[in-house]
């Protein structure tokens, strides 16, 4: 703002202030993951936006942290299935049932976790979503191969067994989980992999997948938590050493159970998280949308 005193001099109030605005406008460039400043810092500095909520801890650690704890969840498992139930096997005995935890735990938690969070990666950040999107669709089609591996190893030792099928809590939600992740996983296939799909329904799809994809993950957590629990009760109800005295095998697996609920707790977590959102996420089909039916008109 410029003004005139009386005497016919000009005074500029304000300068300072439109010097750092003019600065900051030319200046701001577009969050570099690989900057030295930290996250905490750009964000006060105005790089960032002020809406994002960026946490104090940078995703890469994080993911590093995500990571070896999924692992240790599927090593546990395996270890289990190996120490105590027995080993493993693919002939319709118990062996053969042990294949069961570790596929779901593998597939339908640590590979649907890690699909989860492609986007959130800092490298999808720039560029076509496509490769991105096709990583996220090859990880929970892996994902789904495993589950059904592991479906077939409990429904073949079941009907071996004579044991009765999907009477149990941990196996409707189970199942559920499985129904809810095909479903899943066919539509945003059609919906945002296949060239002819229209934008409008992918902009209209979208927060309906982000919704389930959340709920599947913890329809998961919820099966493995009774599944182990469900265990332990079937192998230690007339054991030398019960469930409520807690042997070793106990322990253990309770163990593996809290893993696997902070291991569900973290993604989830992480997906509510603005600041680690790629940045034209919630807005570039929208756009795509605008820039179409302003062509059509």
């Amino acid at each position: 703002r410029i003004c005139r005193s009386g005497d016919g001099k000009t005074a500029k109030r304000g300068s300072l202030l439109l010097c750092i605005m003019s600065h900051a406008e030319g200046s701001v460039t577009p969050w570099n993951y690989f900057s030295r400043r930290s996250l905490c810092e750009r964000r006060k500095r105005g790089v960032l936006p002020t809406g994002s909520e960026m946490p104090c801890i940078q995703f890469l650690p994080f993911s590093i942290f995500l990571g070896i704890l999924g692992i240790l969840c599927v090593g546990l498992t395996g270890f289990w299935g190996q120490h105590w139930l027995g080993g493993f096997a693919w002939d319709g005995s118990s062996e053969m049932f042990n294949w069961h935890p570790v596929f779901m735990v593998t597939g339908m938690l640590v590979l649907y976790g890690s699909a989860a969070l492609v986007y959130r990666v800092p490298f999808s950040w720039q560029g076509p979503k496509l490769p991105w999107k096709l990583i996220h669709a090859a990880l929970t089609l892996v994902a789904f191969i495993l589950v059904v591996l592991g479906l077939v190893a409990v429904f073949e030792f079941h009907n071996k067994m004579k044991i009765p099928n999907m009477y149990s809590l941990h196996s409707w939600l189970g199942l559920t989980a499985v129904l809810l992740f095909s479903c899943q996983w066919l539509t945003g296939f059609a919906s945002f992999l296949l060239p002819w799909a229209p934008i409008w329904l992918r902009v209209l799809y979208k927060p309906v997948h982000v919704f389930f994809g959340s709920a599947i993950l913890s329809l998961v957590v919820a099966a493995c938590i009774s599944g182990i629990n469900e265990k332990l009760f079937f192998r230690l109800k007339n054991s030398t050493t019960p469930y409520s005295e807690l042997p070793a095998e106990a322990w253990f697996a309770n163990t593996l159970g809290m893993l696997i609920l902070l291991y569900g707790l973290l993604v989830l977590w992480a997906l509510t998280v603005s600041a680690w959102k790629r940045p034209d996420s919630n807005s570039q089909d929208i756009h795509e949308v605008k820039a179409t039916t302003t062509l059509a008109y």
